[in-house]
């Protein structure tokens, strides 16, 4: 199996995406998606790091950070933020998936996916692409018709600041889809 190598530059502008296990659609309920917002705060926190854009769909969730300019270590802090969130979601919500045996053996519960997607944010255009990518996710994923309509994105902060107007989005109805990954 081919190794997988991780751009690792202090600083540097990164768009993730990290998956629920087996796609449970564990964010569709409001307080699920606050518990997670709770515990990337938290992090954020004791481990700085800026979040230009984010959206939190029923099964995965999509962000841009801006790392600290001495400090790359972007697995760690999504690490501690599904470690944190687990914990408090079992807690308050349980789990229904049993354990397989790899996961009983490295202490993992049935919330996540192991791994993540990463991808290095390269100049403002790829930017500006991944961004509209984020926003546009939940009607790609056909939770909403049009972007205003999902709250749990970074969207509406874009509007107040003027970089979209409230009916983005709505022009793509009938072409291909803004920038389009395999999820």
């Amino acid at each position: 199996m081919p190794e997988y190598r991780r751009v690792i530059i202090k600083g540097g502008v990164y768009f993730f995406t990290i998956v629920t296990y087996e796609r449970q659609k564990i964010f569709l309920l409001p307080e699920v998606r606050a518990l997670f917002s709770d515990s990337l705060d938290h992090i954020q926190k004791y481990h700085p790091f800026i979040v230009i854009a984010y959206c939190i769909l029923p099964d995965h969730v999509h962000f841009i950070w801006q790392m600290p300019e001495n400090d790359a270590n972007y697995s760690m802090r999504i690490s501690q933020i599904k470690r944190r969130f687990s914990m408090r979601y079992i807690l308050q919500f349980g789990t229904n998936f049993p354990k397989t045996e790899s996961r009983q053996k490295r202490r993992e519960v049935m919330v996540w996916q192991r791994r993540f997607w990463e991808h290095y944010i390269r100049d403002e255009e790829d930017l500006n692409k991944h961004i509209d990518y984020i926003h546009y996710n939940p009607v790609k994923h056909g939770v909403v018709d049009v972007v205003r309509d999902w709250n749990a994105s970074s969207f509406h902060d874009y509007v107040r600041q003027g970089y979209y107007e409230l009916d983005w989005g709505e022009e793509y109805e009938d072409e291909v889809k803004p920038y389009q990954f395999g999820d």
